[in-house]
């Protein structure tokens, strides 16, 4: 038996089923009380890169709080900050070589989103107050993150609350119906110059985008001309472009950045988190460059988003132990070489039964399901096909990430796919097999819901 709401005293994300309790993890594996064990095909959430039980991690974050527990980052520095910094900076984009360190990627958004505005005011520009943001889209759960999200259903409780944030339409191919059209307004970039003259450059501080989608898309990749033509429109209108590597960041796509995929193209700020630590504690980073930083520093003098777990030397010390496991052991190059193999053994999944599309980046993959793959036809949202997938994969001892709406803002369903980078060829075919049981068994529990 799990662990459940009420008969437990911790108020779970998850009020409605039983929760394994896991008591240990093993590389890609994660082993439950019961000592059932379970393939994750997701990394937590799209957290655990570098697998489970890397002690020198471990030994880290020990070391570091034998050494000092906390300090203020409005007073004071720690080496692991410095250390951390250093790393970020040599492996980052040219003009992303400050980093502000943070514990979540809404964190990191919200940080991102402000120094923006921030930046504009203390340029004496203060009318540049709004974003734009895509949509399909995600950035957090943070209330400014959230506005510039686009999930009507993570909305509904929260609207009342949230600023007005103009959307374009995301570059998102099998859903565009453009047919690769070159002059595709959405998958051309060129979205973005119309949305900005409607609103006014003149009151538009900054752009937000994943470089590869998320779960909001299904991983759906923009083609390579995307972000030449984005950094060109937000030079034009002088609007600062941000780039939300939280999910793709840290080798995820097979480079260190995903945005090295469409070099020279160059955010003016960049977030990233999840796996920057690997999953071994709590981290973000804001990365960004004299260019921007430079008007504060010279004005104000400080960037107003203080909060008390920033820049925390033991983290920092887990991620800098994180980055450089990631150098010396080649976990980017590994990721880019076992993202081929992963893309083309998730392939097979096209010829089942209610997949649609199956497409990606490295190790980051989507696989999005469908009622009708020839006119693409999205499940209705009351048979919740994600979520009934998702807990038949877990039965089957998978553990995949859903995401639901992206067809519509209501329907569509989605099972992302992001296996720490150290997964083997044998664990990949184990993945895929027990992806196809688990749909198997999804459209049996369908099919007798229908009847």
């Amino acid at each position: 038996m799990g662990d459940r709401y009420p008969d437990s005293a911790v108020f779970y994300r998850a009020l409605d089923r039983e929760l394994p309790r896991i008591v240990r993890g093993e590389g890609c594996w994660l082993v439950d009380a019961r000592g059932k064990r379970y393939l994750d095909a997701c990394g937590g959430a799209f957290v655990c890169n570098l697998g489970h039980g890397l002690s020198e991690l471990a030994r880290a974050a020990a070391e570091q709080l034998e050494k000092v527990a906390y300090v203020n980052g409005t007073a004071f520095t720690s080496e692991p900050a410095e250390e951390l910094a250093r790393e970020l900076a040599a492996l980052s984009l040219p003009g992303l070589d400050k980093a502000y360190f943070l514990c979540s990627g809404s964190e990191a958004v919200e940080a991102a989103l402000k120094l923006a505005r921030q930046y504009w005011v203390e340029r004496k520009r203060p009318k540049k107050i709004k974003i734009l943001a895509r949509s399909p889209g995600y950035h957090g759960n943070t209330l400014l993150a959230l506005s510039a999200s686009a999930r009507p259903h993570y909305k509904k409780l929260y609207g009342p609350w949230l600023v007005p944030v103009p959307m374009l339409p995301a570059p998102y191919a099998y859903r565009c119906g453009c047919a690769g059209r070159k002059d595709c307004p959405a998958c051309s970039g060129s979205a973005l110059e119309q949305v900005l003259l409607k609103e006014g450059p003149e009151t538009v501080a900054a752009f937000i985008a994943e470089p590869v989608g998320g779960s909001s898309t299904g991983a759906s990749v923009p083609r390579p001309d995307y972000y030449r033509a984005i950094r060109e429109i937000c030079d034009r209108h002088e609007v600062l472009f941000i780039a939300d590597e939280v999910l793709t960041g840290a080798g995820r796509t097979g480079r260190w950045l995903a945005m090295e995929h469409y070099a020279p193209a160059l955010p003016d700020i960049l977030t990233m988190g999840k796996g920057v630590s690997g999953g071994y504690a709590p981290l973000s980073v804001l990365l960004s460059g004299r260019r921007i930083i430079d008007a504060i520093a010279e004005g104000s003098g400080a960037f107003k988003h203080a909060q008390t777990f920033s820049h925390v030397p033991s983290s920092c010390a887990v991620g800098l132990a994180a980055v450089r496991h990631i150098k010396k052991n080649g976990l980017v190059a590994r990721a880019a070489r076992t993202g081929e193999l992963l893309q083309r053994k998730l392939s097979a999944l096209k010829d089942l039964p209610a997949v649609g599309d199956v497409r990606g980046l490295g190790m980051l993959a989507g696989v999005e399901f469908v009622a009708d793959a020839k006119t693409k036809r999205p499940f209705p949202r009351a048979l919740r096909f994600a979520e009934t997938f998702t807990a038949r994969a877990l039965e089957a001892g998978l553990v995949i990430w859903p995401n639901v709406g992206q067809a519509d803002g209501e329907n569509g369903d989605l099972a992302m796919i992001a296996p720490p980078f150290i997964i083997t060829e044998a664990e990949l075919d184990e993945l895929v097999s027990r992806f196809s049981q688990a749909l198997r068994r999804t459209l049996d529990s369908i099919s007798t819901k229908e009847a």
